[in-house]
């Protein structure tokens, strides 16, 4: 991008969870208010809307958010990209000011899933078995049959499973990360749940595409996040404590699947990953060893362990020495899903990618309350949709 660097001066996200009272426009509302007034701004000083999402997304609901929070005639983009949608969205809007149309965007992600059990697959083939298992847990679909199926416990427990088998990864290691998630959790007031499970509990629980049990799957829910982004030229005019506050976007990356002559169906989730966070990397002159906390895409446990190896935040091959070894605790030398996750913190998925960056940005600002990484000056965000694309950002802390 030409216009310099973009920051962050504003975000929030409501809490995630199951909100019958609530429309959809309702919490990209209470997204959207939350973010402005983090930012010290109204809807007048934005030039431009990135809205998200995947479940209603032939709906016009960056128009229909227009009407509830104030029209005022900018450009509005409605953004669909599975579950990196959210990060699309901060794509578009860090765009349209790169590209010298606007000084202030606006992006966010919502989601109205409930107790849906499909997480982001195909639908179910007739000669597979399907059920949605209920419970004090959430929902998701379990799978019979081969893996590779459409369904994304299957495609994430092939991934988990391609991986343990050419670096001797445990079943355990697998649920060493869920019972990291869900403690975390504990500390973080918007999770969708906060509750700590032995690791007797992880695997011991139902399972639904080996090696995850239902603990170590993500739950469905409602909920939304949003950012405000503004040039560094428009940064430099606003208050102090604006500034004071702001976090700058070191990196804003997207990839998507090469062209390969292989006959795979499913995107390939490593690939992708490993594309962003080396282009990441390279754009804000950072590396793996400068990061300070990260949020990443654990739909699945066995998605977290294998993203460890994919972001080169460890040895390559040694993601499960380095779940091992404690490092992505909170009080670890690379504290990874600090917020609980998408195990825990849940996962409405037009709205995931935004609310990482708000975790990450609220430590990075010191604001992280009792589960504040001490220090925090560089994070980590990633985000993965299966309909192929991967976004990955870095953000560095404001001078204080």
């Amino acid at each position: 991008m030409s216009g310099g660097d973009v920051w962050i001066v504003g975000t929030a996200m409501t809490p995630f969870g199951r909100f019958a009272d609530k429309d959809l426009v309702d919490l990209a509302a209470e997204a959207t208010l939350g973010a402005l007034g983090d930012a010290g701004m109204t809807m007048a000083d934005i030039g431009v809307l990135a809205l998200g999402n995947v479940y209603e997304a032939n709906s016009h609901n960056g128009q229909r958010l227009q009407k509830q929070v104030g029209q005022t005639g900018i450009p509005v983009f409605n953004v669909v990209n599975a579950c990196a949608t959210g990060a699309t969205a901060v794509r578009v809007a860090m765009m349209s000011i790169g590209a010298g149309e606007t000084e202030v965007g606006l992006a966010v992600g919502v989601e109205k899933m409930g107790k849906m059990g499909l997480l982001g697959g195909a639908k179910p083939r007739p000669d597979k078995k399907v059920y949605e298992p209920r419970g004090r847990y959430g929902s998701v679909l379990k799978t019979e049959g081969v893996l590779g199926t459409g369904l994304m416990p299957g495609v994430f427990a092939q991934a988990g499973t391609e991986y343990a088998l050419a670096h001797g990864v445990t079943a355990t290691q697998f649920a060493e990360v869920a019972r990291k998630n869900h403690a975390h959790s504990v500390l973080n007031p918007l999770a969708q749940y906060r509750k700590e499970f032995s690791l007797e509990e992880i695997t011991g629980a139902e399972m639904i595409s080996y090696p995850n049990t239902l603990p170590m799957c993500c739950p469905t829910g409602d909920g939304a996040a949003a950012v405000v982004l503004v040039s560094d030229a428009k940064l430099r005019t606003l208050d102090p404590g604006v500034r004071r506050r702001a976090v700058k976007v070191s990196a804003s990356i997207m990839t998507s699947d090469p062209w390969t002559e292989s006959d795979q169906v499913q995107p390939d989730v490593n690939t992708l990953t490993r594309r962003a966070a080396d282009a990441a990397y390279e754009v804000a002159g950072l590396g793996p060893d400068d990061l300070d906390l990260v949020e990443l895409h654990d739909c699945f446990a066995t998605a977290e362990l294998v993203h460890y190896d994919n972001l080169r935040l460890c040895e390559p091959g040694g993601a499960g020495d380095f779940i091992d070894s404690g490092a992505p605790w909170r009080d670890g030398k690379l504290p990874v899903n600090v917020s609980g996750g998408l195990l825990s913190k849940g996962h409405p998925l037009g709205a995931t990618g935004i609310a990482n960056l708000y975790e990450v940005t609220t430590h990075l600002r010191g604001e992280a309350g009792a589960r504040q990484v001490d220090g925090a000056r560089v994070g980590l965000t990633h985000v993965v949709g299966l309909a192929s694309a991967c976004a990955v950002h870095i953000l560095e802390a404001p001078a204080r």
